[in-house]
């Protein structure tokens, strides 16, 4: 069995100020150690559950985050931004039976993190076919894309149940709670035993019912806290300024939202 994972930070547990998430910073060696425990609980997970291959993308900022020594060694790291269009994907395709995500966080404007965002910190909100724009919905879609299905999703508690619908198989872990600029935090063994566990039962089901077919028709809106930049990124093929604050494109072509995201956000 293959496993693409994809990891993120800031839906790791403990994590609750930017500082934490930037290399360098104060508490980032901590968040970090954390994020490589996480996606390693969940390639145990696999493991177990027969996976022989696990392709892990480090998803986040530098992409130089994971101590691969620690993972499995079944387990090849995507380190660094090749600048496709994939981006917290990349690395996907075809061959794989399984997605999961990992640390993954609530999407720009959602109050269960304090280090809530989809891609930068610019937009105020982002709706994909009327949804939350999350960065879980947009890179599990492109795992969808090549027929692979996303059967795991950690991280905080309200993108887990704002996650809830998007697949059928997707078993979920919410490794803390958010409100203003507080976390409550399971403690990190415990996250890491229920990720483990969840990982693994997740690969267990039928996969075949898990995949999704994505829609025929895309509408992605990017509301933008400054207007400044609705204007500035209403110029990229495809867009039109909706309001003051607003763009949108509409395509058939989900890669077209995929390249998008690299530009206008």
């Amino acid at each position: 069995m293959k496993v693409f994972i994809s990891a993120d930070i800031e839906g790791t547990t403990l994590g609750t100020v930017w500082s934490e998430t930037r290399k360098g910073e104060y508490g980032y060696d901590r968040l970090s150690a954390q994020m490589t425990a996480e996606v390693k609980a969940a390639c145990e997970g696999a493991v177990a559950a027969g996976a022989d291959y696990i392709l892990v993308n480090d998803a986040h900022g530098s992409a130089i985050n994971i101590d691969a020594a620690q993972l499995p060694e079944c387990v090849e790291v995507v380190r660094g931004w090749s600048g496709h269009y994939l981006c917290m994907a990349d690395g996907v395709d075809e061959s794989f039976d399984a997605a999961m995500f990992v640390g993954y966080h609530s999407a720009a404007g959602r109050s269960g993190n304090p280090l809530s965002h989809t891609e930068t910190r610019r937009p105020r909100c982002i709706r994909l076919n009327g949804m939350i724009g999350s960065e879980f919905l947009l890179y599990s879609w492109a795992c969808a894309m090549y027929g692979v299905p996303t059967v795991f999703l950690s991280g905080d508690k309200m993108l887990t149940e704002d996650s809830c619908g998007l697949h059928p198989g997707l078993h979920t872990v919410a490794v803390k709670s958010g409100f203003g600029g507080m976390t409550r935090n399971l403690h990190p063994k415990v996250a890491c035993n229920q990720i483990r566990q969840q990982a693994e039962e997740s690969l267990k089901q039928d996969l075949a019912g898990a995949k999704i077919t994505l829609p025929e028709h895309f509408v992605f809106e990017i509301s933008y806290k400054e207007h400044v930049d609705a204007v500035r990124r209403s110029f990229y093929p495809g867009f039109r300024l909706m309001d003051d604050d607003t763009i949108v494109m509409e395509t058939n072509d989900y890669t077209d939202v995929l390249r998008a995201v690299q530009f206008v956000l």
